[in-house]
């Protein structure tokens, strides 16, 4: 069946956006987007960070409120021992004011210190290295650039700002700032019932290391990811752009006109959808070149065809001017006039033959009945008369039996020059019988003769254009050679094939097969009886 044309409703959509862009990139691209969102992590660890810095906050107030509760209601001399004791149990490093703002107490001159802040320039290289990755990751994810950490000389209550916002607020103040190494300083603040001040200072370490853990984990699976996601791009590169950049390479070249110095590349090793597209491509490419050089045949055939009558007609127009004789000057003439007759019989079917392929690629099939069409047919042929007194005989099927998709008037021309070739080689009185049954999904058409028949060796030649084994008796150029080299193109048109056998009787006569896909019953305009 003739493909139907691809209209505009059903040929998808078109990116253009992506229009310009290689495929390989886009690829890449892709895959480039995944690891962005994988890239997003490190937002979720900076916003962790900061809840846990705010839970920090949160903690230290609560344990310096109880301090300074405890130490309400606590008698003067056992104060220190008290902030002590809970800066022991605590990690702290907590400093006692009196209501003045003179340092009394600090639990790091009293007792061990606790946590010791570290010189960055004391510090191994790696370090620095942590510490600027730290600075490059903030700045992407946009982190609050905390403060710096700076004691106040001399240590006075007035020289920490925690200390002032608690005395004016009344409840209890904490910060977070940078120490020198860029560890967080969690510090709490406030004032007690007599105009004292507690302050706790917490060096928050182990945030900085489970961040910088966390960012390490995620920095190595990013760049494993990204690693694996390249090698990914380059594999699908290799094994989609490049066959298909083959294949397009291939295309130009034939479309250059070098059909037969291309070797489109099959990839017999595909199994997937380029492999398909790749040995599609040759199948075309091969078709093509057998369609140039049908082509070049089919030109050097008409050209030698055209050349005899031509030569003959122009023989005997030159011989007319210097002819006498009435009697050689009717001879002429009836020889120019049967030259005429024969180049206008070659024309029309050159011209038929060269435009069947072309036709039948564009029209759309119908359901045609054989039944009915050749019952038709034959019946128009007898009212005509048949040359030779040849009888005709058709045993009709049933009707909507013989079904087939295809174009009825390429269709006739089938059966009418297998009919007039099997009535021309048919003895005078002889039967040209016609069938059409159904067998194996096919519609099989057999058109049987009494002539001679046709020789094994000759059975494919006679298809050929131009080819033509003619009848004892019958005149030379009668036939252009034509007919069963048409009849050939339109069945192969209709996905069918026709072929030369001996009668079945094993009688004198040919045979000729002629096999047409059966057309299903759902297909429109297709009823039953």
């Amino acid at each position: 069946m003739a493909p139907d044309t691809v209209s505009p409703k059903n040929s998808g959509h078109v990116l253009h956006w992506t229009g310009g862009v290689r495929l390989s990139w886009r690829i890449l691209a892709v895959n480039i987007i995944a690891l962005a969102l994988l890239a997003g992590g490190f937002f979720y660890i900076d916003s962790y960070r900061t809840r846990v810095i705010d839970a920090r906050l949160e903690e230290s107030k609560r344990e310096l409120s109880l301090l300074a509760s405890a130490l309400d209601v606590a008698p003067a001399d056992r104060r220190d021992a008290l902030i002590v004791a809970f800066a022991r149990k605590m990690g702290d490093r907590i400093r006692f004011y009196d209501a003045k703002g003179g340092l009394v107490t600090d639990t790091f001159v009293i007792g061990a210190p606790r946590f010791t802040l570290v010189r960055p320039e004391d510090e191994p290289y790696k370090r620095h290295v942590a510490r600027f990755l730290d600075k490059i990751v903030d700045k992407v994810v946009g982190a609050d650039r905390l403060p710096d950490y700076i004691e106040p000389q001399p240590d006075h209550a007035q020289g920490w700002s925690e200390i002032a916002s608690a005395s004016k607020s009344g409840d209890t103040v904490a910060m977070a700032r940078f120490a020198p190494d860029r560890s967080p300083m969690i510090s709490a603040a406030t004032v007690l019932r007599d105009g004292s001040a507690l302050l706790a200072v917490e060096n928050a370490r182990d945030v900085t290391r489970i961040v910088r853990a966390e960012r390490l984990s995620l920095g190595i699976v990013l760049a494993v990811t990204i690693i694996v996601s390249v090698l990914l791009s380059l594999f699908l590169a290799r094994t989609i752009v490049l066959p298909l950049q083959r294949l397009a390479n291939a295309a130009v070249r034939v479309r250059l006109g070098r059909a037969r110095q291309v070797t489109v590349p099959r990839l017999p090793d595909r199994r997937d959808e380029i492999g398909t597209l790749a040995r599609a491509i040759s199948d075309m490419t091969q078709a093509l070149r057998h369609r140039i050089d049908a082509t070049d045949s089919f030109a050097a055939d008409v050209s030698h065809e055209l050349k005899n009558p031509i030569a003959s007609l122009r023989s005997a127009l030159d011989s007319l001017e210097r002819v006498e004789q009435p009697e050689l000057r009717t001879r002429l003439l009836a020889i120019a006039q049967d030259d005429v007759r024969r180049l206008d019989r070659l024309v029309t079917d050159i011209a038929e033959a060269s435009r069947i392929d072309a036709q039948l690629s564009r029209t759309r099939f119908e359901p045609v009945d054989l039944g009915q069409m050749i019952e038709r047919m034959i019946v128009a042929r007898e009212q005509r008369g048949v040359g030779n007194t040849v009888r005709l005989a058709f045993a009709r099927p049933r009707r909507d039996v013989a079904v087939v998709m295809g174009e009825e008037q390429r269709l006739a021309l089938v059966i009418d020059n297998l009919l007039d070739n099997a009535v021309s080689f048919s003895p005078p009185g002889g039967l040209v019988q016609v069938t059409a049954t159904v067998a194996d999904n096919e519609v099989l058409l057999s058109v049987e003769d009494e002539g001679p028949g046709v020789p094994p060796e000759e059975r494919e030649t006679v298809f050929r254009r131009f080819h033509s084994v003619r009848p004892e008796g019958e005149s030379f150029g009668k036939h252009s050679g034509l007919g069963l080299a048409i009849a050939r193109s339109i069945v192969e048109g209709h996905q069918g094939r026709i072929s030369i056998e001996d009668r079945d009787d094993a009688r004198s006569g040919a045979c000729f097969h002629v096999h047409l896909p059966l057309a299903h019953l759902g297909d429109p305009g297709i009823g039953s009886e």
